[in-house]
């Protein structure tokens, strides 16, 4: 997958393994959830679905996607239904998430694990060739030793994009067991733990806390806190 990465590789020539983050995007880094509130319950409406409350979507949502949609109808789509759906969320989506921006405090925290010399990438869900323009537009690319995101049907899980995702990094001396994957839902902890990395979950997204303790990971309410345990996390990892 093409994926633009930092120019300066922070401590690419250093020795010995250091701390590396893969940030999620949508939740996470970017805080769209006022956006996919309003998507979703747009999307509801035109298929006859009552809207719902923030509330009730972080308690409800699940990956893959059609099992939230389950949750919901009480039984899972068909698969034209899903992609009814889907098509409709994506095209309201692309109408409130032009007002969103990033999660407070994150371009601080991206600039200080840079400048501290650590690695971080990110990995989302979220259409590539949306997400690195995006990416891009916000000015935190050159954070960032790469950006991948979904190339292929959406609603899927993040496991085996991970192992990919950690694999391509493996030149730049990442290595999954010092590696910490930042995220806002029980998928992100998923996805860390079949790649052998660890997670840190974050509360300001998808899920309420209560379904994010389900993964048995830290699960924090700022990204500040998310980072700090990052750090402490990988650390431990390393250790023989």
């Amino acid at each position: 997958m093409p994926a633009p990465r930092s120019a300066a590789d922070p401590g690419a020539n250093s020795t010995g393994p250091r701390p590396h983050i893969v940030w999620d995007w949508n939740g996470t880094l970017f805080h769209d959830l006022d956006a996919t509130i309003a998507a979703t319950n747009a999307a509801f409406t035109e298929v006859g679905l009552a809207p719902i409350t923030l509330e009730q979507y972080r308690t409800l949502y699940r990956v893959p996607v059609p099992r939230f949609y389950e949750r919901l109808m009480g039984r899972m789509p068909t698969q034209r239904e899903w992609e009814v759906m889907d098509g409709l969320f994506h095209h309201h989506y692309k109408a409130h998430v032009t007002a969103c921006d990033l999660t407070e405090g994150a371009r601080e925290l991206l600039h200080g694990w840079h400048a501290a010399g650590r690695s971080q990438s990110i990995l989302s869900m979220h259409g590539h060739d949306e997400l690195v323009p995006l990416v891009r537009e916000f000015g935190i690319e050159p954070h960032f030793l790469r950006v991948d995101g979904r190339d292929g049907p959406s609603g899927g899980t993040k496991a085996e994009h991970m192992v990919r995702h950690l694999a391509a990094l493996d030149s730049h001396g990442v290595r999954p067991d010092t590696t910490v994957v930042i995220g806002d839902a029980l998928d992100d902890a998923l996805a860390a733990r079949s790649a052998g990395a660890g997670a840190v979950l974050y509360t300001g997204g998808s899920h309420s806390r209560a379904s994010l303790e389900e993964a048995g990971v830290p699960v924090v309410d700022s990204l500040t806190e998310a980072v700090s345990l990052a750090e402490h996390l990988a650390d431990r990892l390393a250790r023989p």
